[in-house]
């Protein structure tokens, strides 16, 4: 219920907070001064409450997939994959549409969650939480130097890619949050479908096909989710850190540990996360705003930091 009502506050905050303060009393008054400030205002507060919404989800996924408490998105390579995906969209086959952008951030993402896993089976153990981080990096590594080598070749690529890259959620309306959402809850159903068997591996893989479970099949299914989520989150925002890896935690912080409860609390946490940094965002440096995956990470990193001084990173 807090969670809820976190979330119906910092939306009805995004709406009014900005360059100029407006009333909600506009939002019901088509003549009423500010009222066009307040429906450009709506798709942007949406769009900020999905995307954090799919991060924290996402990230709460990875961390039980990988029984890893550092795991995110960004750490695994998946945004690192949606976002090379797409400037070889926008470099060399000319994509200018977000729908399109989209279905190159899936493959993108998709590609490189394959290809880490990939790589972390080889060997002995198979795919081991630590064998799983440290190749995330280094692919990450390795296709954050391939999209920086594209851009230098491309200079419109990089005109593009410029605005994107910093992550926002400003200048989005309508047909943004539509093109997004569909993908969305389909990824959030396979999630939240998957949270018992979140719980069953968190206990080991021989113990989860012990009480059944196809262990290969789940990661399947939850990986999928994670894709669609990560995937979709970046096409939509750009890369947004720190939300996958912090929102979860700050779930487990207040005790919760199954991910029954940690995945829907984790969307509400990472939705309130992203909505709250887009608004310190427009009025921290006024007239310019500063971009919400900048915020995140201006706000994320001491919060992750006092965690780690205080060790209250959760068991996953």
């Amino acid at each position: 219920m807090i969670g809820i009502l976190g979330v119906l506050a910092v939306a009805v905050a995004s709406v009014m907070i900005g360059s100029r303060m407006v009333g909600p009393a506009g939002l019901f008054d088509a003549h009423a001064p500010g009222h066009a400030i307040l429906e450009a205002r709506l798709p942007r507060t949406a769009l900020a409450l999905l995307v954090g919404a799919a991060l924290g989800v996402a990230g709460g996924c990875l961390q039980g997939l990988t029984r890893n408490p550092l795991a995110d998105p960004g750490l695994l390579g998946v945004n690192a994959g949606a976002s090379f995906a797409m400037v070889l969209a926008i470099g060399y086959v000319g994509v200018s549409s977000l729908h399109t952008y989209l279905w190159f951030a899936f493959v993108g993402a998709a590609v490189a969650a394959l290809l880490v896993h990939g790589l972390a089976s080889l060997g002995r153990d198979g795919a081991t939480p630590g064998k799983l981080v440290l190749v995330g990096a280094a692919v990450t590594a390795g296709l954050t130097s391939w999209t920086s080598g594209v851009l230098l070749l491309q200079h419109h690529t990089m005109d593009v890619y410029r605005r994107w890259e910093v992550g926002t959620v400003g200048g989005r309306d309508w047909s943004a949050v539509a093109a997004g959402a569909p993908f969305l809850a389909v990824g959030a159903i396979l999630a939240l479908a998957g949270s018992r068997t979140l719980d069953a591996l968190a206990l080991g893989d021989d113990l989860a096909r012990g009480l059944g479970r196809r262990v290969a099949l789940d990661r399947l299914v939850i990986g999928a989710a994670i894709v669609l989520l990560a995937g979709t989150a970046t096409a939509l925002a750009g890369p947004v850190g720190f939300v996958g890896l912090l929102a979860p935690h700050l779930v487990r912080a207040t005790g919760t540990a199954a991910y029954t409860r940690v995945l829907p609390l984790a969307a509400l946490y990472g939705a309130v996360l992203v909505t709250v940094a887009d608004v310190v965002g427009r009025v921290i440096l006024p007239p310019t705003e500063v971009q919400v995956g900048i915020m995140t990470a201006v706000v994320g990193v001491p919060v992750f930091c006092w965690f780690l001084r205080r060790g209250r990173l959760g068991a996953v």
